[in-house]
């Protein structure tokens, strides 16, 4: 079969589209900012409608750009955040905000108003709950319903249909009321391989009429499925034509995965599932993913999973990761004083921020045996935006130990090289949980912003211990969205082997053995600053500030 492949992906600040031929080369590449809205601390709200204006644009430039013909292009596939997305009954948005205006009608990813519910439901014995690491985030989906139910009723009431971002998508495209088993699976507590719900969790805390009238969907399809034709209005918005197939939909960081493990079977002359069983795919953006899968089930205390069919149809998978990875860098370097002369370096070389920052490590590490002798004092706990995994604590909080009163560009650059590290640690931790759950990753796959970064590579396998792989196609969720196009449209028979044909791996970093012994003991002393700040915590929990009061501000 010949033609073209599109994948989308909507993240946290912008839409993308990377329009790619069918052995994965990418010819085109656009990407467009989307509104964030935030009402209130720890709110996050998005607009559907500009939502789907950015992906129309991307899509048309992707096209435009690569000089393809719109008969060419035969499938489309969309990722997307775990957003929730509310629409009325006639398809319109309707609010989630506290201003009640209509146009916000997405809860992100990143909100975290739900933390009541989520401590509700966490606190019950739900068999739900085994499937997400023990605990749900607030993150996920049926906290943010239940909040919706008690804070604004009449949007619960009203609404017709509540999807993940990825779902709106593909339903705004094919007008067919479809869901992917891998955003329900991993973000709404279905239960894919026994294709039920935990209906009990969803009446305890009132939300279960949307399993009603098709406010949660007609249908829940695997991975590899097609949910339908373009409609003729997508079609036109879109600037392709009715004959494009849609994949069902994903969610971002899981396109990621699909974009990245078909590199497991380099060199093989067919894909086999033991290949997978010890890499795990690590999606490092303004939130990092790490996700590994297995042919049975394997429960990790902390880590999100075991999920049936969120990957590859058949396979489980664990998901652990940081709510704040990215986030995190950008703020240690924006938050210091000495940020303005490192941008003006930064232009100054022609380099990006990180890249000037990693230049004042080089010289500072001059004469030591490894640069990471420079952080033997300083140590960072990198919960500042709560721990994802491997405790489910979105109370933690950050921390920073070796603090001293030098305010110089060389003190921003060690805080900075810190903060890599534990970022490292910390997926060293969720490493550790998962070994004892029967994993044994000796690579992983990485894509994502950070995987530019040289440190950020090089302290992520000398860390964790494992190879660090980039792969040909660094915009692997891009790509990882386009395979599944690519299926949709029977280009290829399957996931696996259109994954074997589009993706290959390109630079590998091995781990310096010689910083084993030193990464060991600060590993030891990470685990030991999150064990001291959750012990700090309960101890001042007596304290509770009244309320009503100008204390009174939650602390999420």
């Amino acid at each position: 079969m010949h033609g073209y492949v599109i994948g989308v992906d909507v993240g946290t600040s912008s839409a993308r589209a990377g329009l790619f031929d069918l052995q994965g080369a990418r010819l085109a590449m656009a990407s467009e900012p989307i509104q964030i809205h935030r009402p209130r601390p720890d709110y996050a709200e998005q607009s559907s409608a500009d939502i789907w204006r950015a992906v129309c644009q991307v899509v048309r430039q992707v096209v435009r750009e690569a000089r393809v013909s719109p008969e060419g292009v035969i499938g489309i596939g969309y990722d997307a955040t775990c957003s929730l997305v509310a629409l009325d009954t006639n398809d319109q948005p309707i609010t989630v905000s506290p201003t009640g205006e209509a146009q916000w009608n997405i809860i992100m990813w990143m909100d975290h108003r739900a933390i009541a519910e989520t401590e509700r439901v966490n606190a019950g014995d739900y068999e739900a709950l085994r499937y997400s690491g023990g605990a749900l985030s607030p993150e996920m989906e049926p906290p943010k319903l239940a909040w919706l139910r008690t804070h604004l009723p009449e949007t619960f009431t009203n609404a017709s249909k509540f999807l993940d971002l990825a779902d709106f998508l593909v339903y705004r495209s094919t007008g067919n009321n479809l869901r992917s088993e891998c955003t329900m699976g991993c973000k709404w507590t279905y239960l894919p391989a026994e294709r039920r719900w935990d209906r009990r969790l969803l009446h305890d805390l009132g939300i279960e009429s949307i399993l009603e009238r098709g406010r949660a969907g007609e249908a829940i399809l695997p991975l590899g499925r097609t949910a339908g034709n373009l409609t003729p209005q997508a079609a036109r918005e879109l600037g392709l034509t009715p004959q494009t197939r849609v994949a069902i939909g994903i969610v971002d960081a899981h396109a990621g995965a699909i974009g990245l493990l078909g590199a497991t079977w380099a060199g093989q002359s067919e894909p086999h599932p033991d290949a997978l069983e010890r890499a795990v795919a690590l999606i490092a953006g303004t939130s990092s993913c790490l996700m590994a899968l297995s042919q049975q089930p394997r429960f990790v205390q902390g880590v999100w999973g075991p999920y049936y069919g969120a990957v590859l149809p058949t396979l489980w998978m664990n998901e652990g990761g940081q709510s704040a990875a990215g986030a995190l860098i950008d703020y240690t370097l924006e938050q210091h004083r000495q940020y303005p002369a490192l941008e003006l370096k930064a232009e100054r070389e022609g380099v990006s921020i990180y890249e000037a920052a990693n230049r004042i490590v080089d010289e500072l590490a001059q004469g030591l045996p490894y640069p990471a002798l420079l952080t033997r004092h300083l140590h960072v706990l990198p919960d500042h935006y709560g721990n994802r995994a491997p405790y489910a604590d979105p109370h933690a909080r950050g921390m920073v130990d070796g603090l001293t009163l030098d305010a110089s560009l060389h003190a921003l650059a060690r805080l900075y090289y810190a903060t890599l590290q534990a970022l490292a640690y910390n997926l060293r931790d969720v490493l550790r949980a998962m070994r004892e759950a029967g994993y044994h990753t000796d690579a992983i796959y990485v894509t994502g912003g950070s995987a530019k970064n040289r440190y950020w590579l090089r302290e992520t396998a000398d860390i964790t211990g494992c190879r660090v792989i980039v792969n040909r196609e660094p915009e692997a969720v891009l790509l990882g969205s386009a395979i599944l196009g690519a299926v949709a449209a029977g280009a290829y028979p399957d996931i696996p082997h259109a994954m074997h044909a589009m993706t290959a791996p390109e630079l590998v970093v091995e781990p310096n053995p010689a910083t084993a012994d030193y990464h060991a003991l600060k590993f030891e002393l990470f685990r030991e600053l999150y064990q001291q700040h959750k012990a700090r915590r309960e101890r001042m929990e007596q304290f509770q500030p009244q309320a009503g009061t100008a204390a009174a501000a939650p602390y999420i």
